[in-house]
């Protein structure tokens, strides 16, 4: 009996002692270094200030209190940033990256060379932002030749041109989708550089409007949504609801006009429970991993982030890295045919249309 105790008594004091050792070595290893965080879009979109934001106050969190800096690394909607975050990034908890929501749709799916990764083996630390609270907005100006849904699904009539940037881009992905399901008569403008770039090109009427999220416009764009703007929000994706903000615009659900097209706009929108993915490279040390995910899901309850999160207008409803990676493995199990549309979609829309 006296040696079981002494047994268990070693045990708790090893167990007592393992954690702060593992903290340790992790505080030691962080401790003077500047982390990165890659971020595959250019300066000035929603994607920017939410990653700025969070680079802001992640160090405090991670044992050790590196300090953390944004690396704009723009091309193909995020594609390259994330390509460069699973091969060629440090795997030793230095890099961590935040891309487009659709990339881990796009890795799933495979038939496109150009996405080497598989986000299943990414070292996940979550989203900073769900569709709980988010929308993904196709928004036209009010003195368009066409804003209505009825007038962009007359037969024969004049386009909706919509801005975009080129492969891998969400909104240009959604375009086709969209045009496709519900029948509205969308022409993509290809070419704009990044998030920034398509903002300013609706401005000066060089196109009609664009397909971007509810999050991005508020913390970018605020004055699109002012009463009596310039700019009319015609359909909601990603919802399955319509928001409380905008009850007179229908989503793309309700405009669904068959079975199979409500099937595929559903598989599209679940990557929207991702809005705002942040992940590191794949093979981490199991400690730092740990680390970076318990420093992200603490930093979402920061008093001071809140409160600046706030004032840019950005939701924050938070997805935790285990939640991101059952949400990638459901994608991962559509059914075969869906995947076959959505692939077609894309090789269509390689490099323009």
């Amino acid at each position: 009996m006296r040696k079981r105790l002494t047994r268990v008594l070693l045990c708790f004091a090893m167990g007592v002692l393992a954690s702060p050792t593992r903290a340790d070595a992790v505080a030691d290893f962080y401790r003077g270094k500047t982390m990165q965080l890659v971020l595959g879009y250019g300066p000035g979109g929603g994607y920017d200030v939410y990653a700025r934001l969070i680079a802001r106050f992640l160090g405090k969190y991670i044992p050790g209190a590196p300090n953390v800096v944004v690396v704009n690394m723009p091309g193909a909607g995020s594609l390259r940033g994330t390509n460069y975050l699973y091969n060629t990034a440090p795997k030793d908890g230095t890099v961590i990256g935040a891309f487009a929501r659709d990339m881990p749709l796009m890795g799933v799916m495979g038939g496109n060379p150009a996405v080497q990764f598989d986000p299943l083996k990414f070292t996940w630390l979550g989203s900073a932002t769900s569709s709980a609270n988010d929308a993904y907005l196709l928004l036209v100006r009010k003195d368009a030749a066409v804003n209505t849904i009825e007038a962009a699904r007359a037969p024969g009539g004049p386009p909706i041109m919509l801005a975009g940037t080129g492969e891998g881009a969400t909104g240009n992905d959604i375009t086709v989708l969209v045009r496709d399901t519900l029948g509205l008569n969308l022409k993509i403008i290809n070419g704009y550089p990044d998030s920034g770039g398509i903002f300013l090109a609706v401005d000066r009427k060089e196109v009609d409007g664009r397909f971007v999220g509810l999050s991005a416009v508020r913390s970018s764009k605020p004055d699109w949504l002012r009463a009596g703007g310039d700019m009319k929000v015609l359909l909601q994706f990603a919802r399955k609801t319509r928001h409380p903000d905008f009850p007179d615009a229908p989503t793309a659900r309700e405009l669904a006009r068959d079975d199979r097209g409500r099937a595929l706009i559903e598989l599209a929108e679940l990557p929207y429970l991702l809005s705002r993915p942040v992940a590191a490279p794949p093979g981490l040390p199991a400690d730092r991993a740990r680390a970076l995910q318990d420093a992200f899901m603490t930093l979402q309850k920061d008093p001071d982030y809140l409160r600046e999160a706030d004032r840019l207008g950005l939701d924050v409803s938070p997805v935790g890295g285990g939640e991101a990676l059952d949400l990638i493995g459901k994608l991962a199990k559509a059914p075969p045919d869906l995947f076959d549309y959505l692939r077609k979609l894309q090789a269509d829309n390689k490099g323009g249309g």
